[in-house]
């Protein structure tokens, strides 16, 4: 796959991008690139897989909720990652036009994504790729959600049959909140970072 047309447009609308041919070159970089620094995740398939917390935790500070320590609760993670200097998050849906999507259920990776960090990193494996924003918010909420909620075995019914939204009302709905970047927000530096390969919701 070639990334030449996103890269293009993300670039446009004010991003620096970085593009790795696997998920490992990614880490690496990733990993030489941040030091000494704080570091928060949001809750992301792709960053576990890619084996970020356990790599980045050498030389910085990091906090992730999937990953509690110190008798500390989901909730006081978050609370810390608000004043980290840089935040990492994997993305639901990405657009070839340039725009960026993602679907979360308490806000935390949505919040941390927009405002307050010196620098934020955007992951996107190449099958979280789509023609158009339309067919980005459609690969979040019928690909993305489906899956992240049957992981996770929550009752409802994307989880169940696996195969698209309901857009139920289930207590255990996961997509609660759609996040759309338009062009980079002002405030803080961001940087995508494009893999060619599948990896992640």
């Amino acid at each position: 796959m070639t990334f030449d047309i996103l890269k293009t447009n993300l670039e446009k609308s004010g991003y620096t991008v970085s593009v790795f041919e696997t998920a490992e070159e990614a880490a690496c970089y990733l990993e030489n690139a941040i030091s000494g620094k704080t570091v928060a995740f949001g809750g992301s398939v792709t960053v576990r897989d890619m084996g970020l917390y356990e790599k980045l935790s050498k030389n910085n500070t990091v906090f992730w909720h999937w990953k509690p320590e110190d008798g500390q609760t989901g909730k006081q993670i978050c609370a810390l990652a608000r004043n980290t200097d840089i935040y990492i998050s994997s993305v639901n849906g990405i657009a070839e036009t340039g725009e960026i999507v993602n679907i979360d259920g308490n806000g935390n990776r949505v919040a941390e994504t927009t405002y307050g960090h010196e620098k934020v990193y955007l992951i996107a494996g190449k099958n979280k790729i789509a023609p158009d924003l339309h067919s980005a918010i459609n690969r979040a909420r019928n690909i993305a959600s489906p899956l992240n909620a049957k992981r996770l075995g929550m009752k409802t019914p994307c989880a169940v049959k696996g195969d698209k939204c309901y857009d139920c009302k289930s207590a255990d709905r996961i997509c609660r909140i759609l996040s759309v970047f338009l062009q980079k927000p002002n405030g803080c530096e961001y940087e995508v970072v494009l893999i060619n390969e599948s990896i992640g919701y």
